[in-house]
């Protein structure tokens, strides 16, 4: 029997014991990892690669090797045309996720639907859980209940939304902003896909995000980095992540930039797409300080890019997230731990790491399956829970308000006042409300006032 997990197969299936054999098992059964083919390709040179097309050359799965060999190479096999053969796609879209709408290579006869370029092109398997979540058709759904609202009450939602994702985005990193500073991003937020990435948008973004740079270098890192601590006693770096390699930086930026360009153009899962960009940005690491909110940012951009949320609508990603924090934490070390044994560094003198070995393809071929599974659940989250209980809340203080007013004349200011006062107080006046912010309430006008509020929030309150 099969899992979600696993695919049993009969002895029948088994791979024959030869470089062919192997391959062609794992294209067929297990998709592409193109970090893994990398890594043997780099190995093997391009006389075994040669021999095993020449073999097939009119097969499906030797012209996939074929051109999987080039792109990673970047070196061109001496090959005759294949003839009149079916054109085949390189991403197998029943394993993995693959572009919509990929460029036919004529000399391969494949169709390139590959999500990115060799720069950066993590893949994601099609599991369960994301044929699931992506049925249901998230971005609509999220128009939909959008579409039942006053258009006041969608724009007030949205500005709750929007200043407490910012918020959310810092309290992750477990800084407290101040107003202005939380107001700052969250107009950076409110202005991703708004135009093309570059890398001139990430440093804008940088500044924007550390605001005092007296005590942090702005800019690229030019030097290595890494996510943890030093030991107490001796000062050596205790690692939980080792960031890219400061000279393959620019690399992997770009080849984010030339992703989130061929998602968005030839047509790509937008959640899954966010995933990829989002995570990879923030393992690559490429900034002394800001990485973490960046890399939400960039989710926002993603899915805003693709036209996901409603016009207006920020979905609170990172509001998610904070609720979510462990699974988060989760979903970052299920790929950075893995990565520890395989980087080899040393300490420098001030403390820092320095990578030894070549480890770019770590960070532009991972998987990011795990990662795309959380995201999805963080939208869905923000769609069937974040903007309705926004919403409940306002009608809710609506109609607190209205009626307040037909009690006593109070400005707007004192009536939101009032309304925190009897949340923070299960619907009650407190003792020092009733003799201080509100002593000139009646006794008779406070009770039509708490029940005012028991009628207008109920459960919510």
């Amino acid at each position: 029997m099969s899992t979600d997990d696993w695919t049993l197969l009969t002895p029948r299936h088994r791979a024959e014991p030869t470089l062919a054999g192997q391959l062609i098992f794992a294209l067929k059964w297990e998709g592409i990892d193109l970090g893994v083919l990398a890594q043997l390709f780099a190995v093997l040179g391009p006389d075994p690669v040669r021999d095993l097309i020449f073999a097939t050359p009119t097969g499906a799965f030797a012209r996939r090797l074929w051109y999987l060999y080039e792109w990673l190479t970047a070196t061109e096999l001496d090959i005759p045309d294949p003839g009149k053969v079916k054109t085949v796609p390189i991403v197998d879209t029943d394993l993995q996720f693959g572009l919509d709408h990929g460029l036919v290579s004529s000399r391969h006869k494949v169709v390139d639907n590959l999500p990115g370029t060799p720069a950066f092109c993590p893949m994601v398997r099609r599991t369960p859980r994301l044929e699931e979540v992506g049925a249901k058709r998230l971005d609509q759904l999220a128009r939909q209940e959008v579409g039942r609202i006053r258009a006041d009450l969608v724009a007030r939602a949205a500005a709750f939304l929007l200043l407490n994702d910012s918020k959310s985005s810092f309290a992750i990193e477990g800084e407290r902003p101040s107003g202005t500073r939380a107001v700052r991003w969250g107009e950076a937020i409110a202005q991703a896909g708004g135009h093309p990435l570059s890398l001139a948008e990430f440093d804008r973004l940088q500044r924007i995000v550390i605001g005092d740079a007296r005590f942090v270098r702005l800019g690229l890192r030019t030097q290595g980095g890494f996510v943890g601590v030093h030991d107490r006693d001796t000062g050596d770096p205790l690692p939980d992540h080792i960031s890219a390699r400061h000279e393959d930086i620019s690399t992997l930026l770009d080849g984010i930039v030339a992703y989130a360009d061929r998602v968005r153009s030839q047509g790509y899962d937008p959640v899954v797409a966010a995933a990829a960009m989002g995570f990879g940005f923030v393992y690559i690491h490429p900034y002394e300080d800001g990485n973490g909110r960046i890399h939400r940012w960039l989710i926002h951009h993603a899915l805003a890019s693709a036209n996901y949320n409603p016009p207006g609508l920020v979905f609170p990603i990172s509001a998610a997230i904070l609720r979510r924090l462990d699974a988060y934490r989760l979903v970052l070390e299920s790929y950075s731990r893995s990565l520890l044994p395989q980087i080899e560094w040393r300490r420098t003198a001030d403390g820092n790491v320095e990578v030894l070995n070549q480890t770019i393809d770590f960070y532009r071929y991972f998987d990011a399956t795990a990662h795309a599974e959380f995201l999805y659940d963080c939208v869905e989250q923000t769609i069937a829970e974040d903007l309705p209980r926004e919403v409940r809340f306002l009608e809710a203080f609506d109609r607190f308000s209205e009626g307040v007013q037909q009690i006593v004349d109070m400005p707007a200011a004192q009536v939101e006042l009032l309304q925190k006062f009897l949340q923070q107080n299960a619907g009650q006046f407190s003792q020092r409300a009733r003799t201080r912010e509100f002593a000139a309430l009646t006794v008779a006008e406070a009770v039509q006032i708490e029940q005012l509020y028991a009628d207008a929030f109920g459960n919510e309150a």
